[in-house]
Formats: C-alpha cells, structure tokens, sequence
C-alpha cells in the first residue's frame, strides 16, 4: 500500500496587487483504485459571489413544510406500502422512523426510511437514538427483501441532505437499496480488494486502518467496531471514510456495530457543522449479502456538498463530472486536525 503524491509549485498573480505568489498544487492518487484528486488549498480564497448565506434559509425550512409527504400528518396516507411478502405491516416502524417503499426507484427495491416526525433538522440536531433506529428498521427491510429474493444482495445506504446535496425532500430520509449487481464503484472496491489479497495476502481495508494509525496525520479515531479517516485522495471537500472492522456487508451489522456507527455520525456531523457544513452526501460500500470474504470490509463515506441558499457556488465542475478527476481545496490532514476534537473531548 503507497499514498503516492506528486506535488508542484506554481507561480500565479495573487489579488488585490496581482504580484506574484508561489501555490502549491498536489496530484495524488487513491492507494486502492488509483482514483486521482488535484489540491490546492488556495482554492478555498477564491471569490464565490453567489456564496453568502451563513444559516439555512426559510424557504428551505418553512416554506416547504406544508403538504410534506414525510411529516407525520401526511405519511400514512401519502406514502405507499410494501407487498406483504416484504413487510406485513405495509411499512416498518421503530422510533419516529418510518420505512417505506421509494415512489420513483433506481434499483429492483428501493425504499425510503425517515428520521424523525421534525421537518427540518439541522446537523447538530441529530440524535444517536433517531440515526440508531433509522438503520437498524433500513437493516430489518433490507434483510426481508433479501430473505425474499437471494437475487438481490447488493445493500446500499444512503443519505443526502437537503438540496444542494441532491436531496429532492428537505424532511429528513434516506434511501436504502437492493440490487442484483453492484454500483460501478462497488464492484471497483470489491475487485481491487480481491487482487490485493491475492497479492499480499492482507485484508486492504485493515492494512489501511493500521497505515493511517501509524502515519497519524489523517487518522480520526476509531471504536470496536469501525475506524474513521480522512481520504487521502478525496472525492469531495473534508470528504470522511468509515472502514468496519468485522463486517464486510451493510446486512452484517449487529445491534452493537450499528449503535457505534450511529454514535461516530453524531460525532462527525456535529464537527462538519462548526466547519460551516449545511448539506452532505453519504454512502455505504456493501459487500454481497449472505458471505463475509476475507477480502472485503464494509466502508463508507461522506462529503459536505455546498450550503443551502438559493443561489450557491457547486462544488463540482467539469473535471469532476466528465474527467472523473476531483479538484479539492482542503487538505485531508487538516480535515482529520480538525475533527479529532470531536473525538478526543
């Protein structure tokens, strides 16, 4: 395992006397997938003039509480029930969760699962009990779905919140999924950890965790059941990679991994928020249900996406989207500095 980096030094024109300045640019490359990410940290300085906003706004907050489909007055008749084959009750309930089928899916099954009965919750307002119970009632619909069709054994988790994150609801949910194949970038994970165990004989995803805690610069911290890094090579802004130490499929989770995942989200959200973090994406990257192979642990990750307003500055462009290559201007070392404080206090 290498975290290969090229770095070079650019002479640029620097405001407001346009006298020239010496930037620092660094290419690196993901040590599992090659993936490839340019930093430049001077980036972060740049004039975004759409970009003012310092809370979220009340169009988001109130203006699209009325007529919510997810709000309690309106989720038992707004959203629709599973077949009996998956879920007896038509949809699963624990806490102020409710799990229910997607209106307008992308995988054979897909579903929905609530957080809590507020409209709007912002990143520090989440709870370990409301995250806790959204995943352990996604595991109980995910593991029926696949009790009912062996076929369907690739789980995905994810969460995206409020708009600039691709989230269409402001009301707090995810999306949980079952496919018959993997994404593009699971089966990437999945086929790179296999040649790197053949090669090495090493689970790369444990060998990764132990590199971090020696290098120390981007290790987080860690419990019995999952370790936390900032990505060497990120694929969005402070992106953040959740690595499982005993499970390699999202359905392995046990009551216990789930409470300390739930508890380290907390965590983490609650840092992204002192960051100036409104919106986010995560996801999980599950190994095949019904085997646990020596190869493969269940990973994830999440990445701020810009604040919510109305008019904002993306944080992807062009390189990102049709080069599959990520311009970054916050160093992961920094980021792990950070949110160690959060972990630590």
């Amino acid at each position: 395992m290498e975290f290969t980096k090229t770095s070079k030094e650019v002479k640029m024109l620097a405001p407001p006397d346009f006298k020239s300045e010496i930037q620092k640019i660094e290419y690196r490359n993901d040590p599992l997938t090659g993936s490839t990410c340019i930093i430049n940290v001077k980036r972060a300085e740049r004039v975004r003039q759409a970009q003012k906003a310092t809370k979220v706004s009340d169009t988001i907050t109130i203006g699209t509480r009325e007529g919510c489909f997810f709000c309690p007055e309106n989720i038992s008749e707004a959203t629709p029930k599973f077949p009996a084959e998956i879920c007896a009750a038509g949809r699963i309930e624990r806490g102020e969760c409710t799990v229910f089928p997607n209106l307008f899916a992308f995988a054979e099954y897909h579903a929905v699962g609530t957080f809590s009965e507020a409209h709007f919750l912002d990143l520090d307002q989440f709870t370990h009990e409301m995250i806790t119970d959204n995943i352990l009632a996604c595991r109980e619909w995910m593991l029926s779905v696949y009790t009912a069709d062996k076929k369907a054994e690739y789980p995905i988790y994810m969460w995206n919140h409020l708009p600039p994150s691709g989230g269409s609801i402001v009301h707090p949910h995810v999306q949980i999924l079952m496919r018959e194949r993997p994404t593009s970038m699971q089966a990437l994970l999945l086929a790179k950890s296999k040649d790197y165990f053949q090669s090495t004989g090493q689970n790369y995803w444990e060998e990764l965790i132990e590199k971090e805690k020696g290098v120390g610069e981007r290790y987080i911290a860690e419990n019995e059941t999952l370790a936390l890094v900032a990505s060497y090579a990120p694929r969005g802004f402070r992106e953040i990679q959740f690595v499982f130490k005993s499970a390699s499929s999202f359905v392995d989770l046990n009551d216990g991994a789930i409470e300390d995942f739930a508890e380290v989200l907390v965590k983490v959200l609650r840092s992204y928020k002192e960051m100036g973090v409104g919106s986010f994406n995560l996801i999980t990257f599950s190994g095949p249900a019904g085997g646990k192979p020596d190869h493969y642990s269940l990973n994830a990750k999440i990445i701020p996406r810009p604040f919510p307003q109305g008019v904002y500055t993306n944080d992807t462009g062009t390189f990102e989207r049709l080069q599959d290559e990520w311009v970054i201007e916050t160093l992961p070392e920094d980021v792990a500095k950070i949110m160690r404080v959060f972990f630590t206090s």
